[in-house]
């Protein structure tokens, strides 16, 4: 039993320590283009999937999405999961310049695995968006969420339109459903985002839409921008 620990410790403790180093180390501009990229990426072959996407009627109303790439989950007794993405809100004129977000958290119970998983948040309401901006900030605490609609379950679901400020959503393996988050912690990524524009940026500045969209961030902003018109079109 002691050496079970020992493991478990070990391995969480490698999960979590594993992903950070670069962002105590300082992550290269290309790096961080890779991730920009990676996002639009997921945003495509997840609305690809009309039948199983993300509902018309709640990306009408999102105020920001965020999409983290590939977070990495694992587990032996402990779990641990870690990842790292962007965010864009909609502004008066458009939508915003990305900023970068770090997602951290863990669990406890009988669990042996690990996995790379896609995730996706959208903010639906003024208060998610407010969530957005705070440093560092806790689904299912400091923020209400609830796992997402899919497809035409978005017409039938309405507790999120009551009580949610954040909608959840993973894909792992090709298959792509809402996915309770509580207790995960989701904080600004300062030192990336400082990196990627050349100099140090307030979040709410960049969120508000004060700040130019990067050349290498259009592509992104855009096909968060074509779906959101998208589904304004389908009302």
């Amino acid at each position: 039993m002691k050496l079970t620990k020992i493991l478990s410790f070990s391995l969480l403790s490698a999960l979590l320590a594993a992903p950070a180093v670069p962002a105590f180390a300082g992550s290269k501009k290309t790096d961080l283009q890779d991730r920009i990229d990676a996002a639009k990426i997921v945003m495509d072959q997840i609305m690809a999937a009309s039948d199983r996407s993300i509902p018309s009627d709640i990306l009408e109303k999102a105020t920001c999405v965020g999409v983290v790439p590939g977070m990495i989950k694992g587990a032996f007794i402990f779990g641990g999961q870690y990842g790292q993405g962007v965010v864009t809100c909609r502004t008066g004129h458009g939508w915003s310049a990305p900023v970068f977000i770090r997602m951290a958290g863990g669990s406890f119970g009988f669990q042996i695995g690990g996995q790379s998983t896609d995730l996706v948040l959208i903010a639906v309401n003024e208060n998610g968006f407010q969530d957005l901006l705070k440093s560092k900030f806790k689904i299912g605490g400091d923020a209400s969420a609830a796992a997402g609609p899919i497809g035409r379950e978005g017409q039938a679901a309405t507790d999120w339109k009551m009580n949610a400020e954040l909608l959840t959503y993973s894909r792992a393996k090709g298959l792509f459903a809402g996915i309770d988050l509580d207790g995960t912690s989701v904080s600004q990524n300062a030192e990336d985002t400082e990196v990627y524009y050349g100099q140090p940026q307030d979040f709410r500045n960049v969120l508000r839409g004060n700040v130019p969209v990067p050349g290498g961030a259009v592509n992104f902003v855009r096909t968060i921008a074509h779906y959101f018109m998208k589904a304004k079109e389908q009302k």
